[in-house]
């Protein structure tokens, strides 16, 4: 999964790595594994969080506020990543993050939505990221509840995911795919 993934980093890398002269040539590689782990770990710390699941699964069903989050809070990480192990300024390190951590997630969605592109698959990158968690799971099932509305219990347009987490974690609610879900990211 790391591979692709770092494939898909390489894909993007161009103008903000590839071609950047802040960046020493020998170390443009190392770069783009940063940018990949980074991507990685961030999903793997969303997961670990109460909430983070809502942000995951909004982020794959196309929603523009999750991509945005999901966006800022990755970027943050490999700016600080680019700063500390590669030395770059500030304004560079934004810049190379700012433009491709953002690209990376949006590709990244496409292809996982995309039936027709066997790179990634939702099940697969949840089950990698969440360190197995999902297993057995049908991942692909939620996301498509997300998708159609079905998990917006108040009607206001966004998924109340984190609102039924909730729900289960003070025993209001039980059974089921909440109690799947409670085991699954330890809520």
């Amino acid at each position: 999964m790391l591979d692709n993934l770092l494939n898909l980093v390489k894909e993007h890398a161009g103008e903000a790595i590839a071609k950047n002269n802040s960046i020493p040539g020998n170390r443009k590689d190392e770069v783009i594994a940063d940018a990949a782990n980074s991507i990685e770990g961030g999903f793997q710390n969303l997961l670990s969080q109460g909430g983070g699941i809502n942000d995951v699964l909004k982020l794959f069903s196309g929603q523009s506020s999750a991509q945005n989050n999901v966006s800022q809070q990755f970027t943050g990480n490999f700016v600080q990543d680019l700063i500390g192990k590669f030395g770059l300024d500030n304004n560079a390190a934004n810049g190379i993050a700012g433009s491709l951590i953002p690209a990376v997630l949006s590709n990244l969605v496409s292809k996982t939505n995309d039936p027709n592109d066997s790179s990634f698959d939702i099940q697969s990158l949840l089950n990698n990221f969440s360190g197995g968690k999902t297993a057995g799971f049908n991942v692909q099932g939620l996301l498509d509840k997300v998708k159609s509305g079905a998990l917006d219990l108040d009607g206001d347009g966004d998924t109340d995911l984190q609102d039924i987490m909730l729900l289960v974690s003070k025993g209001k609610s039980g059974g089921g795919l909440m109690d799947t879900i409670k085991g699954m990211f330890g809520k």
